[in-house]
């Protein structure tokens, strides 16, 4: 089993990436390079994880041919052109969320990696974690039955001094709000438990900062399968929540309301009656622990590359996340239900910003 060769390229959320998906696994990765324009924040990073290479040249990481994979942490305007070029350098590519601000940058990254030698891997770390993957063990062995009804909830506070960074708070530079930066984690949560969403009415607003994008957003969902999900965020939430309640014809599931880390236990099952129980515990009664979050998502991407296990997220899964994110604020603009999937017809394929005050 080869040690993949890291370059980070962003080291504001990258030092996560660090911290909780390459250090854990010495025998998988070695972060051999950072990128990123701030040099103070490079010679921090650099001598506190000792990584000999730092520089402010994303040319000069794609040209490294030391480097096997890529992991991009940028802001979000411009990670359409550098995943891109990462892919064309033959890297393996690591991207943070959003991948980019439209459907159509998404599907432009997927025409680049269909010649592309190496393997893009979009962040959703929050899928991994005790409570979510027995969740998703229950749901997919055909215990929890029927999917009657759900809500999401994503309840943070961002103040103006989050908003003093430059990019944050603009369509340009950020791509989007509320939906965008900080609920899509659950409402990927939500599709990888409950599959497809069929029909959108949605409505955003700004009501918290002084800011271009939506912070505030509600969504009524019907999903494929029938069940209907209501979505509600804010940034302005005084205590921080993020919260899944989920209920199937046999089983109810309700995350824990940590905001960053919602896929770790506790998450309560309740169950139908005793049968219901029994078969749920030979299910998962052998239970390993997961670690949560990058931790298990960056370990499983290294038994993808070693040809030992599927891709943990695709782009297709990054696109349906921005494919409700464009229904959104399409039927925001219109006042009207939006059906998916969204093609290249769509008037916001192309740039979803909303109308948001």
């Amino acid at each position: 089993m080869s040690i993949k060769r890291v370059a980070i390229v962003g080291c504001g959320i990258g030092r996560s990436h660090i911290v909780e998906g390459y250090v854990p696994h010495p025998d998988k990765f070695k972060v051999v390079a950072i990128c990123d324009l701030n040099e103070e924040r490079l010679r921090e990073i650099g001598d506190e994880f000792d990584i000999a290479k730092r520089t402010t040249s994303f040319a000069d990481v794609l040209g490294d041919e030391s480097v096997d994979i890529v992991d991009i942490c940028t802001p979000p305007g411009i990670h359409l052109e550098q995943v891109v070029a990462a892919l064309a350098s033959g890297k393996h590519v690591i991207c943070e969320k959003p991948l980019t601000g439209s459907l159509s940058g998404v599907d432009t990254i997927m025409e680049a990696e269909k010649t592309a030698k190496g393997t893009l891997m979009p962040i959703f770390q929050y899928r991994y974690g005790d409570g979510i993957e027995k969740a998703k063990r229950i749901i997919d062995a055909g215990i929890a039955g029927k999917p009657y009804m759900g809500s999401v909830e994503t309840f943070w506070l961002r103040t103006p001094e989050y908003y003093s960074v430059p990019w944050r708070g603009k369509w340009a530079t950020e791509l989007g709000g509320v939906l965008v930066t900080h609920a899509l984690h659950l409402h990927d949560m939500l599709l990888h438990l409950m599959g497809p969403v069929s029909k959108v009415f949605g409505r955003v607003a700004t009501r918290v900062n002084d800011i271009e994008v939506e912070d505030c957003a509600s969504a009524s969902l019907l999903m494929e399968n029938g069940a209907f999900v209501s979505l509600s965020c804010t940034l302005g939430s005084h205590e921080q929540i993020s919260r899944l309640r989920l209920h199937f014809e046999n089983v109810t599931f309700e995350s824990n309301h940590e905001p960053y880390s919602p896929g770790r236990d506790p998450w309560k099952i309740i169950v139908q009656n005793d049968d219901v129980q029994a078969r749920i515990d030979a299910v998962i009664g052998n239970w390993q622990p997961v670690a949560p979050r990058f931790t298990t998502q960056m370990e499983n991407f290294h038994t993808y590359l070693s040809g030992n296990g599927p891709l943990p997220v695709t782009t297709q899964d990054a696109r349906r996340a921005l494919e409700l994110v464009t229904a959104i604020y399409q039927s925001s603009d219109t006042g009207r239900d939006v059906s998916l999937p969204i093609g290249s017809d769509s008037p916001k394929y192309a740039d979803w910003r909303a109308r948001t005050k």
